[in-house]
């Protein structure tokens, strides 16, 4: 395989960035563009939720790289010009503005947008937070409302709750299942953080559905319940999930389903790859998108490697983690609701412990809570349990 004497990356935000420094540090010496649809250098979105909500950090603290770190990279930025067309036979690419940029290989990490309740546009004080941007409004709502309700309780929604809590609101979170973070965390671990979550005064009305948003003045007055009841608040954040952003690769000839569909390399098409949120890759034996930092980083490396001739499967154990309150939570592997779950360090009573999670003898997940190192070294009980997969497809 040759080398391509260039590339695209549509992103440029983690995977994109991510991607086009693993280039570099592979020895890519080639032309570099990344083209964003947001005006800001690229920046991280954990803290968004967090620091940079509660204030505790300016919002330029959150940007992945300095300046220098950025034109050291030698690559072309094109910000603030969403791409809206490709045609995958010529690896050409549209955008808003009537750019038209083209390369030999074009990486695909646009990344999700947040998923929307119907026939809330129109309502004042109503968020969502996925950018920058959508962070720093909803910032000066908050500081100015007493009483939040988060729809959504997962990863998202429980932060946005969390970060409220300790800036002083009154916090309701509200979503159909039983405990915060129930996908993520498995039974055991999201019902003592629901119980963290109501010792900190957050009201759970969990294992319900909302059914339409009441504004007053077209502003949001509160949240209506399946059960009948209404929520009064003064804002609203909707933390429901993300769509992947594939709407404008539509008759591109790429197999669009839940995210840009690629084989087992992460290639969507001859010369083409998806990277980050928005790529659905073969994994094992099914298509698998993950959500979240690590992933684009480390999706990103085998990419890179890909494009410059390697022939590499990723193979990930997916990770991640959330800071709520006084709990550190680390989760590596995929915990499920059918697994058995052991107490294999620290315990429970102490709010220290790492949890391993088994299916049908085999360790999938472990789950941490303020025990970070033992947690990591617990991650190689599911590279061992991993190493005896057969994978199916490429």
């Amino acid at each position: 395989m040759n080398t391509p004497a260039s590339v695209l990356i549509v992103g440029a935000s983690a995977a994109g960035l991510s991607t086009a420094e693993s280039l570099r540090r592979g020895g890519y010496r080639g032309r570099l563009t990344l083209l964003g649809a947001e005006p800001h250098l690229p920046y991280d979105r954990p803290p968004l939720s967090k620091q940079v909500l509660a204030g505790q950090w300016e919002p330029e603290r959150a940007q992945l790289r300095s300046s220098a770190a950025l034109s050291d990279l030698d690559a072309e930025f094109v910000l603030g010009d969403p791409a809206i067309g490709l045609d995958a036979a010529t690896r050409t690419v549209q955008t808003a503005s009537g750019r038209v940029l083209r390369a030999e290989s074009i990486v695909l990490a646009t990344g999700v947008r947040p998923r929307a309740l119907p026939e809330t546009a129109d309502l004042a004080g109503v968020h969502v937070l996925r950018t920058l941007g959508d962070t720093l409004a909803l910032q000066v709502d908050l500081a100015q409302s007493k009483r939040l309700v988060v729809v959504g309780e997962g990863v998202l929604g429980a932060e946005i709750a969390a970060t409220a809590r300790t800036l002083g609101l009154d916090v309701t979170m509200v979503g159909p299942q039983p405990a915060p973070m129930f996908s993520q965390l498995g039974p055991m671990v999201s019902s003592l953080l629901g119980d963290v979550h109501a010792e900190y005064g957050i009201q759970l009305r969990l294992g319900t559905g909302v059914t339409a948003l009441t504004g007053r003045r077209s502003r949001v007055a509160g949240v209506r319940l399946d059960t009948g009841e209404e929520l009064p608040a003064d804002v609203v954040v909707v933390a429901i999930g993300g769509i992947p952003n594939t709407d404008w690769l539509s008759g591109s000839g790429l197999t669009l389903d839940n995210g840009v569909v690629c084989d087992s390399r992460c290639r969507a098409a001859e010369g083409i790859h998806a990277v980050g949120d928005v790529a659905r890759w073969q994994h094992y034996d099914s298509l698998l998108r993950l959500e979240n930092r690590t992933n684009a980083i480390e999706q990103a490396s085998v990419v890179a490697a890909n494009i410059l001739g390697a022939d590499r499967p990723y193979r990930p154990i997916p990770y991640f983690w959330t800071d709520q309150f006084d709990a550190k939570i680390q989760v590596h592997g995929t915990p499920r609701a059918d697994a058995n779950v052991t107490i294999v360090d620290g315990d429970i009573a102490s709010r220290r412990f790492v949890a391993r999670h088994s299916v049908a003898g085999r360790p999938v997940a472990v789950v941490g809570w303020n025990m970070p190192k033992q947690t990591r070294l617990r991650r190689q009980e599911i590279v061992d349990a991993t190493a005896g997969l057969v994978p199916t497809g490429r």
